[in-house]
């Protein structure tokens, strides 16, 4: 009995040693990967399939703003000669105003749903939210092609919009964490880039299919592709982000308790419990019960708040949402009443290829270049803030000035270089979102942003400047007062480069990292010298 003791307590470290070690294993740590070696993803191919999913979302986006989609009103003559309506517009008889509406409803599900994905990130797994926004968005976009009036097709576009938050969210902290160092801005840029050129591509689909099938056509071919996409979210192994490990506690047993194999038995007194005792403890149990259910459900409320009020005192986070607030007021009039304007002030009867083509080319390009340039000039906060005020203030005035040709080529070439360089600002702009703050906030702070831009920019810019039009009866001049709101862009995102920054990309992992470091060393001492080390005491998540 004396020889076998050792070996007995022996087994009883070891088994508490997997117990505990358990939590803080993460896949592929060294790397600042979050993908395990078995998963089938690699960060190439997680970041392709992100691309295609957003190429998606935004081809919806562009698809109901072009001509073939939305269409027109019914226009009569003085002479009593009435040409007959098209599209969306044209078959629910809306006037601007509800037609700008209609473009901005999926907003009112993004905005309500982004921070509630984003809050979910810290106990369900990202991945998997992922997979339920996708599939709430292929049901939606379903329903859009059914819609039989204005508030059937409003209804499905909220539900659009609360599909698209769950991976507006969670999908850019994911590809920050697959990412390269020295690449970072660049892999953001490829993805951001699916913005113009989704919405680009969205104005050619909703073009062609709208002209010779139905508008309802879009929106149904739109569900079908996206669909194995949602279906991949719930099949695949799921994939954890940075600094979101999941709160599994568990109940571990002291090490002297497992080492001698004793149970822990209360004291009793040798007599039977009386039926009050027990009555009594019951009570207390159910009153306990009560307290941990309420404790569930306002911990995360109170978290949620904790984390808003830190991002909200941080001066770098909310000057580069305020600058992208009013940069997507403009930007999204352009998406919207682009093909319009064009059409009116320079009588584009292709309007949706000439916008079309301008935004694949020039948003691919740019959003490329200003990724690669600030990986080039060195990835900092303050180097990203240079190049948004710069970037932004030269391009709106490139895109001011093509307003004011008379000649539509000489619009093309100059509306081309501006928009060129203003979207050169969709990576350093996300990357400043995602580096100010800790790695834990991340999914917060896109859907914050996400949801400022879109609260106080692009949803009340379509309505509004669908407003303005019906007041000015003048597209050019509609264009030119829109187009004047990036000069104050670029001002606010100047102040952006006197503020004190600091990337804080790594700062609550340390202990993370200590962690995995101390148990992969603690692995490596046993195989080297066949011992085990003596127990030490290991926190929970």
């Amino acid at each position: 009995m004396g020889q076998d003791e050792p070996e007995t307590k022996r087994d009883a470290y070891s088994s508490l040693h997997s117990v505990e070690a358990k939590p803080f294993v993460e896949p592929n740590m060294s790397n600042k990967s979050m993908i395990p070696s078995t998963s089938w993803f690699t960060p190439k191919r997680l970041l392709a399939m992100f691309c295609v999913i957003s190429l998606l979302n935004y081809l919806d986006r562009g698809a109901i703003a072009s001509n073939g989609v939305n269409g027109s009103r019914e226009i009569c003559t003085k002479g009593g000669t009435c040409t007959p309506g098209t599209g969306i517009q044209g078959d629910f008889k809306l006037n601007n105003f509800e037609d700008g509406v209609l473009s901005s409803a999926f907003m009112v599900g993004l905005l309500l749903a982004s921070p509630i994905f984003a809050s979910l990130a810290k106990s369900v797994n990202p991945f998997r939210l992922i997979g339920v926004g996708l599939s709430v968005w292929t049901l939606a976009t379903l329903g859009c092609g059914f819609s039989f009036n204005f508030w059937s097709i409003a209804v499905c576009r909220m539900l659009v919009g609360v599909g698209e938050a769950s991976f507006i969210s969670l999908a850019a902290p994911f590809i920050d964490d697959s990412a390269p160092d020295a690449q970072k801005t660049a892999w953001l840029a490829i993805f951001y880039m699916c913005i113009p050129a989704g919405y680009a591509m969205g104005y050619i689909y909703g073009g062609l299919l709208g002209s010779h099938f139905s508008w309802r056509w879009a929106f149904w071919v739109e569900a079908i592709l996206m669909l194995p996409f949602a279906i991949l979210g719930f099949v695949m192994k799921p994939l954890q982000l940075k600094g979101l490990v999941p709160d599994e506690p568990k109940k571990v047993l002291a090490p002297e308790t497992v080492a001698s194999g004793a149970q822990v038995v209360e004291p009793s007194n040798g007599k039977d419990e009386s039926l009050s005792s027990k009555a009594e403890k019951d009570e207390g149990l159910h009153e306990n019960s009560k307290s941990e259910s309420a404790t569930k459900i306002l911990n995360p409320f109170l978290m949620f708040l904790k984390d808003m009020k830190e991002l909200l005192l941080d001066k770098v986070f909310v000057v580069n949402v305020l600058g992208y607030i009013a940069y997507n007021f403009v930007i999204g009039s352009y998406s919207y009443w682009g093909p319009k304007a064009g059409y009116s002030i320079y009588n584009m009867k292709n309007a949706d290829m000439m916008f079309g083509g301008i935004t694949i080319v020039c948003g691919i390009v740019g959003t490329l270049a200003g990724g690669f340039i600030l990986d080039y000039m060195n990835n900092t906060l303050s180097n990203a803030f240079k190049l948004l005020s710069l970037s932004t203030l030269i391009g709106g005035a490139f895109c001011f000035g093509a307003f004011c040709f008379r000649n539509q080529y000489g619009f093309l070439a100059l509306f081309a270089v501006g928009e060129l360089l203003v979207f050169a600002i969709q990576g350093p702009v996300n990357y400043v979102c995602l580096h100010c703050v800790k790695p834990s906030l991340r999914p917060l702070s896109m859907a914050i942003s996400t949801v400022s831009i879109h609260i106080f920019g692009d949803v009340p810019s379509s309505p509004l400047v669908g407003l303005l039009q019906d007041h000015i009866h003048n597209w050019r001049t509609t264009s030119l007062i829109l187009t004047s709101i990036f000069f104050p862009a670029a001002a606010i995102w100047f102040i952006g480069i006197f503020l004190h920054s600091v990337d804080r990309f790594n700062e609550d992992n340390e202990h993370e990292a200590s962690s995995v470091q101390m148990t992969n060393t603690m692995t490596l001492l046993e195989k080297q010298s066949g011992e085990k080390p003596a127990p030490t005491k290991t926190q929970e998540y």
